[in-house]
C-alpha cells in the first residue's frame, strides 16, 4: 500500500485488538475493529462490532468522534460494507460523517458486503487497503474462513503431559492441566459456535461441553455415528442446545443425518451442514480418534494444545491415527505463540505454508 507509516501500523494494531472483543458474539458476522483519527491525527473514536444485527465498527467509532471525524482518517480491519442488510453501509456513513481517508487491512470477500472501498474512492475519499493484512485475517480466521471455504473454522483443542498423554492407562484423564488452564479453556470454549466431540469421549468421560462462567452457549455436537449417545448424558440437558450427528443410514429425528465416508463419518458434509446452519467457528475437544479423522481429512485450522509439566510413561495418546505412514507425510505445522498458564504451557500452531518447488 501507498504512503504506509508507523503511525498508520500502530492505529490498525489497536483496531485489530478492538475487533478481537467481538470473538464469540458476532456469528455470522465479522469481528471488525475501526480507529478513527482527526484531521490532526489524535485519536477521536474507537468501536468494533460487537454483535450480529447491531451497529458495525464504524458505526461505533464515527458516534464518538461525531465531527471531529471530518477530515480524518479511519483505519478498519475490514473493509466496510456496501450493502443495506440489517443495518446500513458503513461505506455511506463514512462518507457522510466526511472522512477524508479510509486505511482497511481486509478486503471483503463476501460478493454481497464488498464493494464499500470502490465507493469510497469514486466519491474522493483517500483509500489504502492491505495494511497489516496477515495480522488482521489471523485475528478474523474464524468468519474468513467460514466465508471462503463455506465451512467453520476449526480449532482442536487438546490437553496433554510432556510425553503427549491425555490419559492415564486406567483411563483416567481429570485433571492432568492446571485450574488456570482449564479456565483458559472455557474462555477459548466462548469465543466458538460450537464445541464437538466424538462418541467416544461422551461415553468415558460424559462431558458437559459448556461454557463457565458466562452467558455464552455454543452448540454442543456429537460425532456419533451409530446413535449410541445414552440419553442420560449430560451433554443432552437443557444447558446448551445439541446437535447429534449420526449416519445416513440412521433414523434422525432429533440429529442431523450425515453420509459415510470410509472411517466413519463424512467430516466435510457435517461440516457443510454446521455452515448451513450459520455455524462460522467449531472448538474440537473429541479424543484421539476423531481429532485424527479431522487432521487426516485436512480439516483442522489451529491447533491450541495445553501441556502439563508432568509424564505418564503410558496411556492414552493426544491424537490416533491422522494417516501418517512414513516421515514423508508428516503434517507440517508451525507456532503461532506459547503462553505460560499456571503451572502449564499453551502452545497454538496452525498449519505450516507449503514450500515451493
Amino acid at each position: 500500500m501507498q504512503g504506509r507509516t508507523g503511525v498508520d501500523d500502530h492505529f490498525m494494531r489497536r483496531a485489530i485488538d478492538l475487533a478481537a472483543r467481538g470473538l464469540g458474539t458476532t456469528s455470522p458476522n465479522p469481528v471488525v475493529g475501526c480507529v478513527i483519527t482527526s484531521a490532526g491525527g489524535s485519536v477521536v473514536g474507537e468501536g468494533f462490532h460487537a454483535a450480529a444485527g447491531g451497529p458495525h465498527a464504524e458505526v461505533w467509532a464515527l458516534r464518538e468522534a461525531g465531527e471531529l471525524a471530518r477530515g480524518g482518517t479511519a483505519y478498519v480491519t475490514l473493509e466496510p460494507c456496501d450493502h443495506h442488510g440489517r443495518t446500513g453501509p458503513c461505506s455511506e456513513a463514512l462518507l457522510k460523517a466526511g472522512v477524508a481517508r479510509v486505511v482497511v487491512a481486509v478486503p471483503d470477500p463476501n460478493p454481497v458486503a464488498a464493494g464499500g472501498l470502490e465507493r469510497l474512492r469514486r466519491e474522493g475519499v483517500a483509500v489504502e487497503s492491505g495494511l497489516l493484512r496477515a495480522e488482521a485475517e489471523r485475528g478474523n480466521a474464524h468468519w474468513l474462513t467460514y466465508t471462503r471455504l463455506r465451512r467453520p473454522f476449526v480449532t482442536w483443542k487438546f490437553a496433554a503431559t510432556l510425553d503427549g498423554r491425555s490419559a492415564a492407562a486406567d483411563g483416567t484423564s481429570q485433571w492432568i492441566t492446571s485450574p488456570e488452564a482449564r479456565a483458559d479453556v472455557h474462555r477459548l470454549r466462548g469465543q466458538h459456535d460450537a464445541i464437538m466431540a466424538g462418541i467416544g469421549t461422551v461415553l468415558a468421560d460424559d462431558p458437559h461441553l459448556t461454557v463457565r462462567p458466562g452467558p455464552a452457549t455454543p452448540l454442543r455436537v456429537v460425532v456419533d455415528s451409530e446413535g449410541l449417545t445414552p440419553p442420560h448424558a449430560r451433554v443432552l440437558d437443557d444447558a446448551a442446545p445439541t446437535l447429534l450427528a449420526v449416519g445416513a443410514d440412521l433414523p434422525a429425528e432429533h440429529a442431523v443425518r450425515v453420509p459415510r465416508g470410509p472411517r466413519g463419518l463424512d467430516l466435510a458434509a457435517l461440516l457443510t451442514e454446521l455452515h448451513r446452519r450459520q455455524i462460522v467457528s467449531v472448538f474440537l475437544e473429541g479424543g484421539p480418534t476423531l481429532a485424527g479423522s479431522f487432521l487426516r481429512a485436512g480439516l483442522v485450522d489451529r491447533v491450541v494444545a495445553y501441556l502439563a509439566p508432568a509424564f505418564l510413561g503410558s496411556g492414552r495418546a493426544a491424537l490416533g491415527d491422522a494417516g501418517v505412514t512414513g516421515v514423508g507425510g508428516i503434517h507440517r505445522w508451525e507456532f503461532e505463540d506459547v503462553v505460560p498458564i499456571g503451572p502449564d504451557l499453551r502452545v497454538t500452531a496452525r498449519p505450516a505454508p507449503p514450500k515451493e518447488n
